[in-house]
């Protein structure tokens, strides 16, 4: 029987050679192994012998296996220029904000983007690297934190009604709040994945992210632009925003400290007596 590829032998050798190289590039579990079509076009294009030829170098090449954590580490590098520019703007004068202002909340959000995109990349391809495990969080505390921090300080916290800049409105004590709760989880997770129980963000945590990356740029064109504080449902959305990612930052904590407390109770915790007091 001939086909596009070629009898029925060298369709069982594609075969073979495509398991073999699963199996090189994913362990012990080459279905998982999941090939950009992209790829795939251009492996069987052509005759038989050149698709091997393409076949072998696609399988080689893994380029596109380091493509989430290259993303991971260009968010990080974004993240620090986006916070030497929120450092500008507290410098700035009130008057002159408005377009720093919007560099700061584009930077943002692409950084944010960004940290969606290359966890689907991981998940879809099967990457999940250890360094993406332990930069990827890291990244994203110091984008959602940092940027707290600087709209806490107070060049951007207060503002001047006479010249309808209302501030950010970030007090210190909700930074505080903030960074509290992610060591408290960050803790718990590093405790649990220590003992070998996995201890994944869930639905909560992911709200909370959602609702403090909503806040931030309305916090940024609080402290710099002039239009907000004039229009009503910018006004009263300002504060209704803050104080949900605050409130969403704390009750998220709760559902993590319940999953914690579950999984050492549960089968292969260890007993009181190998505990440290």
């Amino acid at each position: 029987m001939r086909s596009r590829f070629g009898n029925r032998e060298v369709q069982d050798s594609f075969l073979q050679r495509a398991q073999e190289n699963k199996r090189r590039l994913c362990g012990s579990q080459p279905e998982q192994m999941w090939i950009p079509q992209a790829i795939r076009r251009r492996i069987f294009r052509g005759s038989d012998a050149s698709a091997r030829v393409r076949y072998s170098a696609s399988m080689n090449s893994e380029w596109w296996r380091l493509l989430p954590n290259a993303i991971t580490s260009a968010r990080l590098v974004l993240a620090a220029a986006m916070l030497a520019l929120l450092e500008v703007l507290g410098r700035t004068p009130l008057t002159e904000r408005g377009a720093l202002g919007w560099w700061v909340s584009i930077m943002f959000v692409t950084a944010a983007l960004s940290d969606v995109l290359d966890g689907w990349l991981a998940r879809r391809w099967n990457v999940v690297t250890p360094y993406g495990r332990v930069m990827d969080p890291f990244v994203d505390k110091v984008l959602v934190l940092g940027t707290f921090i600087f709209l806490a300080s107070s060049g951007l916290s207060t503002g001047a009604p006479e010249l309808h800049i209302t501030g950010s409105g970030v007090a210190a004590w909700m930074v505080v709040v903030m960074v509290a709760r992610e060591l408290l989880v960050t803790s718990l997770r590093g405790v649990m994945e220590g003992m070998g129980k996995p201890f994944p963000a869930d639905r909560f945590g992911k709200a909370k992210m959602l609702m403090q990356c909503i806040a931030i740029p309305w916090c940024v064109f609080a402290a710099s632009e002039t239009w907000l504080p004039q229009t009503d449902w910018c006004r009263i959305g300002h504060p209704i925003v803050l104080w949900s990612a605050v409130v969403l930052t704390v009750l998220s904590g709760i559902p993590a400290l319940l999953r914690a407390g579950s999984l050492l109770a549960g089968p292969g915790s260890p007993k009181k007596s190998d505990s440290n007091s």
